[in-house]
C-alpha cells in the first residue's frame, strides 16, 4: 500500500513539473542496453556536496534534469550550479525542468555561487540556467553578476557557462561575452530537423549564430556545444551539425544518448551503440574539433574541469604547429 502511494504521488508531481505533457499518450520504454550505466549516488563525498548546495540554496541542472552522472560527479565535488530559478519558460519536448511560471530571481545567487564554489575548492566552475522569455535581457545580467563574484571570491577558478539561447533579447548574449567566461557553452541539442517537435521554442541557425558571434566578440573564449542522439536523427544529418559548428568556429562538441525522463517525453527511437559513438569521436576530430566527448554517458558537463585542461593543451599544440 505504501509503494502504491508513493508511486501516485511521484506521478502526480511529475506531471505538475510539466503541464504541457499531461496530455501525451505515454510511450512504451525500450530495454536499456549493457552499456547504459549509472553509478547510484551513495557516498559521502556525495552527501557533502548536497549538503553544500542546500545550504547556500542553490539548484543544480544535475538533480533538476536528472543526470545519470550525478552520483559520480557529486562524489568528486563536481556540480553545475542552475541560476535563474528552477522553473523554465520553455517546454522542450527532452528536458525534465520543470515548466511554468518561473521563480523570482534571487539577488543573493551571484554570492551565494562563490561562497560555494570557495568550500568545494574547485578549480573548474559549470553555470547553467533555465531559460528566462519573461525577462528583458534574457537572464544575461544576472550571468554577468555569477561571473564577476566568481572572479572576485576564487580568482584561480575557471568558468564554463552553459547558456540559453538569449532568443529576440537584443544586446543579451554580447553582454555576456564581454565578461569573458573561459568556456561558452551553448547546446545545439539535437539536428534541424527535429527542432519543431524536440526544440519548438528554439530556432537552429539563431543558436549556430549565437556561437559563431562568441568568437567574434572574444576569439579567446573556446566555445563548446552538444547535441542528443537516438531521437531519430540520421549520421548524415549530425555530420552536417558538425559541419555547421566548424563553421561557427566551435572548439568542443559533446555527443551523448537521449533518455526518456518520463513516458511523456520524447520516446527514444534508439540506443546508439558505443562503436557509433566512437566513429562520431573520430569524424569530428578530423573535421577539427580541439576536443570531442561523444560517449552514449556523456553530457555537457561531465568530466568539465579535465576536459578543459585538455582543451587548453590542445589549442597549445595546435597554435605550436601553426607558428
Amino acid at each position: 500500500m505504501e509503494d502504491t502511494h508513493f508511486f501516485t504521488a511521484a506521478k502526480s508531481e511529475r506531471d505538475l513539473r510539466h503541464p504541457e505533457k499531461a496530455k501525451n499518450t505515454p510511450s512504451v520504454a525500450l530495454l536499456k542496453p549493457d552499456w547504459i550505466r549509472a553509478k547510484a549516488p551513495v557516498s559521502k563525498e556525495f552527501q557533502s556536496t548536497r549538503e553544500l548546495i542546500r545550504a547556500h540554496k542553490l539548484n543544480t541542472v544535475c538533480e533538476e534534469a536528472a543526470c545519470p552522472n550525478i552520483g559520480e560527479c557529486w562524489s568528486q565535488k563536481h556540480a553545475t550550479v542552475m541560476i535563474l530559478g528552477s522553473v523554465c519558460t520553455r517546454a522542450c519536448a527532452f528536458c525534465n525542468i520543470a515548466t511554468g511560471l518561473p521563480d523570482k530571481l534571487d539577488p543573493h545567487e551571484p554570492d551565494n555561487l562563490a561562497n560555494a564554489a570557495e568550500k568545494l575548492g574547485l578549480k573548474h566552475m559549470v553555470i547553467t540556467s533555465v531559460d528566462r522569455d519573461d525577462l528583458d535581457d534574457g537572464g544575461a545580467d544576472h550571468f554577468v553578476q555569477c561571473i564577476a563574484k566568481l572572479r572576485k571570491k576564487t580568482p584561480n577558478t575557471t568558468i564554463e557557462i552553459l547558456t540559453p539561447d538569449f532568443l529576440r533579447k537584443e544586446g543579451a548574449l554580447e553582454k555576456v561575452a564581454r565578461a569573458r567566461p573561459d568556456v561558452f557553452n551553448h547546446n545545439v541539442e539535437t539536428v534541424p530537423r527535429l527542432y519543431p517537435t524536440i526544440r519548438p521554442g528554439a530556432r537552429y541557425f539563431h543558436s549556430m549564430n549565437l556561437l559563431s558571434k562568441v568568437k567574434e566578440i572574444d576569439p579567446s573564449i573556446f566555445t563548446k556545444s552538444g547535441l542528443m542522439v537516438g531521437l531519430g536523427e540520421t549520421k548524415e544529418e549530425v555530420l552536417q551539425v558538425m559541419d555547421d559548428m566548424r563553421s561557427a568556429d566551435v572548439d568542443f562538441i559533446t555527443i551523448g544518448q537521449y533518455l526518456q525522463p518520463t513516458p511523456k517525453h520524447a520516446p527514444i527511437q534508439r540506443y546508439v551503440t558505443p562503436d557509433e559513438f566512437k566513429m562520431y569521436e573520430q569524424v569530428a576530430r578530423g573535421k577539427g574539433f580541439l576536443m570531442v566527448s561523444a560517449t552514449p554517458m556523456t553530457r555537457s558537463s561531465y568530466h568539465a574541469g579535465d576536459d578543459f585542461e585538455k582543451l587548453r593543451k590542445a589549442r597549445s599544440e595546435r597554435l605550436a604547429q601553426k607558428a
